[in-house]
């Protein structure tokens, strides 16, 4: 895809098998998995499936890109995952129109004519290095925001166009709207808009064509395949997660998302003030970009202020390490107003919260990295005060921990309050978190069979076959109205 004047540059996915499948789901759901896979070589032969994105790493977009065209490819269908490029000023602009879908103000910046230009330059160009290579009979999908501008241009190739919008709020206000004024006379000219929720279609796109099709995680990917407890020991040692005073022999592998074997070398930075926790301490857990509307103060301040230190436990925020996510602006500034309140904290509260950046240089390790934390937790933790979906809950459910999340968005669509986690009716009620994870670490029993049953439930809802038979029942109507 890439050229030497081209600026989408194509991320390259080795193909991976969707038989492996087999030995998860139940013998009906893969006959279904099997039946879609042979429909979609059927109606994608001889075209080119593209999906396009803002980042090959650092969120639940790339991570589901980089398995969906993996099994793709596995299955015989020619999917292709090219990343758009731009400049500062553009992110500037696409950060503020995904806080402004969110409902919130962000920056505090606007969406006016000179946002317009940037957003349309850097859109118009990207396109233009698409449309020729991109033939009629192929199929694109361009996701967020960051692509929207991208649609009319690539509507004129006769390819059909799905915009996928994987964000949105359930409630309209200011500046809801204003995203949407901005977005929809770009975003309404693609054949389909795909949304996570039925909430979050706007009043415009219900006069087009729209889709809901739920994200879902990959089990064998490196952030959620099954480790064995010495490597996941070894994983946590290595990285610094956690502190091992008599190690193991045991080596810090897993495997690659190719199937090759992998190894943890790299050290998190971890923002500790007497090191990281032991690894019999029971800690709750945060997997999150650094990001408001993930509200990591909160979490903090209703841990330090609400979960007694008698329990013994801990709590780690963990995201990704700054320097490796391009298409955030704002996550170092709001690093930086964490560590800052971290350290006005008193010193014996301070001493059981720690702030982990996991190294972004190798995707894979990354990935292990959380994985391995996740599985180590107690209690797992998602206070997102908006969320788009929030994947975090379904693989913190996967390994089937307990998980304490605000009742927002998509994360009402994956717990059952009570039965496999629990919901926070108000995101912003730091007593009745700091009760809850409380009440989670004081019962063990309860938090496992909560465990058990949150696994079963995203097994049951949330893997790769069911989001891809979405898919290719989507292209199967699209692409008969084309004839």
């Amino acid at each position: 895809m890439a050229t030497t004047t081209s600026v989408v540059q194509e991320v390259h996915v080795p193909a991976l098998q969707p038989e492996r499948f087999k030995g998860l789901l139940p013998e009906s759901a893969y006959a279904r998995f099997e039946q879609g896979i042979q429909r979609a070589r059927e109606l994608l032969d001889g075209r080119v499936v593209w999906n396009l994105n803002s980042t090959a790493a650092g969120g639940g977009v790339a991570e589901m890109l980089r398995s969906f065209v993996a099994y793709s490819r596995g299955a015989g269908i020619d999917m292709r995952w090219g990343v758009i490029s731009g400049d500062p000023e553009f992110f500037v602009v696409t950060k503020r129109i995904h806080n402004f879908l969110h409902g919130d103000s962000g920056d505090g910046g606007a969406l006016g004519p000179r946002e317009k230009e940037i957003y349309c330059a850097v859109t118009e160009r990207n396109a233009a290095s698409l449309v020729e290579v991109v033939r009629s009979e192929d199929v694109l999908i361009l996701h967020d925001p960051q692509t929207a501008g991208m649609v009319p241009r690539l509507e004129e190739t006769g390819a059909t166009v799905v915009w996928r919008c994987h964000i949105g709020a359930e409630h309209l206000n200011e500046y809801v709207e204003q995203a949407w004024d901005f977005l929809q006379p770009l975003a309404e000219k693609a054949d389909v808009c795909v949304f996570s929720r039925h909430a979050y279609v706007p009043a415009w796109a219900t006069r087009i064509r729209t889709e809901i099709i739920q994200p879902s995680i990959d089990a064998f990917s490196p952030k959620n395949q099954d480790l064995e407890p010495a490597a996941q020991g070894a994983i946590l040692a290595q990285s610094r997660l956690v502190r091992v005073d008599t190690p193991s022999d045991a080596l810090p592998v897993f495997e690659r998302q190719d199937g090759s074997p992998g190894r943890v070398d790299r050290e998190a930075r971890v923002t500790s003030e007497t090191g990281p926790p032991a690894v019999d301490d029971p800690l709750v857990v945060q997997v999150s970009r650094w990001d408001r509307l993930k509200d990591p103060i909160g979490v903090m301040l209703g841990f330090a202020q609400h979960v007694p230190a008698e329990t013994g436990a801990h709590l780690m925020l963990a995201g990704p390490d700054v320097e490796g996510v391009a298409d955030d602006p704002e996550g170092a500034e709001i690093l930086r107003e964490v560590e800052d309140r971290w350290r006005a904290l008193p010193d014996a509260t301070r001493a059981r919260i720690h702030l982990a950046r996991l190294p972004m240089a190798d995707i894979d390790e990354n990935a292990a990295m959380v994985n391995a934390l996740q599985r180590h937790a107690t209690v797992i933790v998602q206070k997102s005060l908006v969320e788009g979906f929030g994947l975090t809950v379904a693989e913190g459910m996967w390994k089937a921990r307990p998980v304490v999340a605000s009742g927002v968005g998509g994360i009402n669509d994956q717990i059952v309050d009570g039965v496999n986690g629990v919901l926070l009716q108000d995101p912003a009620d730091l007593e009745a978190f700091g009760a809850e994870v409380t009440g989670l670490l004081h019962e063990p029993e309860q938090a496992r069979e909560m465990g058990r049953a949150a696994r079963a439930h995203v097994c049951s809802h949330f893997l790769v076959d069911r989001h891809a038979l979405q898919y290719v029942a989507l292209f199967d109507e699209l692409l008969k109205k084309r004839g």
